[in-house]
């Protein structure tokens, strides 16, 4: 694969600055490796985490003979395996997400931040599974711990014609059946989509016990609304056209916008799912840092 497709969504600056920082899952997690991250599951390796009464068939080795020698009754030692985890990236690759030039484009910038996360998380021995949506599941990666699982992801990526409208509940449901149990579910997305569809499959996505985090990718005209003179606007998603002055409209669109982004934000405190939005002219580095910042934070208080 040629290196500009790669270098289109991995900056070696963003990755070096990032480098040495962990992507910590916020809750206990369940794997299938040895890994660094704590299990719900208890075991007879690494770490003491307790005690539990004795049952028929356990090995006798793990007795703890103290307990019994004051209690008179067998319990046995009990440990936290540390394990791998899965991450889940699923980027919308909609026609909405086509706003924005260059750099500042709403789906590379979204392309970027979900392709250094997971550069992010295969390199700490921890795996990446992709997913790309817009009326329907468009590509998916099942999850992989390579670096090479990043070149499948930008090659991917590189074939992608953002054309349709998105029916992100339906796809975020299709996923999720692919997905096994208390894993992290990014989703990178403007979510101009119908909340009220979306909420059941975050409130499914949480009963699971996965931990889910929305990024709000939106480009600044879109958060801020400054455009000067007349202006053609154009539907991404559909044919229409409305050729008017942004000073006359700007008021209404920001009430609009902020009553939106109200809801959102409901939805997702109700149902214990973080959102952060991110504005596309804000430098990447920034934006996981003080993502992984937070986390990390997070998980010293809950360690």
């Amino acid at each position: 694969m040629s290196q500009s497709i790669l270098a289109r969504y991995l900056d070696p600056d963003v990755l070096g600055r990032l480098a040495g920082r962990m992507l910590e899952p916020r809750g206990l997690v369940v794997g299938s490796l040895a890994g660094h991250h704590k299990s719900p599951l208890s075991g007879f390796a690494v770490e003491f985490a307790g005690h539990r009464e004795y049952l028929p068939g356990d090995d006798p080795k793990h007795i703890d003979w103290r307990v019994y020698f004051t209690r008179d009754k067998y319990f046995i030692k009990q440990y936290e395996m540390e394990t791998n985890f899965v991450c889940h990236l699923l980027l919308d690759v909609s026609a909405s997400m086509r706003y924005g030039e260059e750099g500042e484009q709403k789906l590379l910038a979204a392309a970027q931040l979900a392709t250094t996360l997971a550069h992010c998380i295969v390199r700490q021995g921890d795996k990446a599974a992709f997913v790309t949506f817009d009326d329907t599941v468009r590509g998916s990666l099942p999850p992989g711990s390579a670096i090479a699982q990043i070149t499948r992801m930008a090659e991917h990526l590189d074939t992608i014609e953002p054309v349709q409208k998105t029916r992100m509940a339906d796809c975020l449901a299709e996923a999720h059946g692919r997905m096994g149990r208390r894993e992290i579910v990014f989703v990178f997305s403007d979510f101009f989509t119908d909340l009220d569809a979306l909420e059941p499959i975050l409130q499914r996505l949480r009963f699971d016990r996965h931990e889910v985090v929305l990024f709000q990718v939106m480009h600044h005209d879109e958060l801020e609304f400054k455009l000067d003179g007349l202006v053609k606007f154009r539907g991404l998603e559909s044919n229409d056209e409305l050729l008017a002055q942004p000073s006359e409209l700007r008021r209404r669109y920001l009430d609009a916008l902020g009553r939106f982004n109200e809801k959102f934000a409901e939805i997702c405190a109700r149902n214990r799912v973080e959102r952060v939005l991110v504005d596309t002219s804000r430098d990447r580095a920034e934006v996981l840092i003080d993502h992984l910042n937070q986390r990390s934070v997070v998980h010293r208080g809950r360690g």
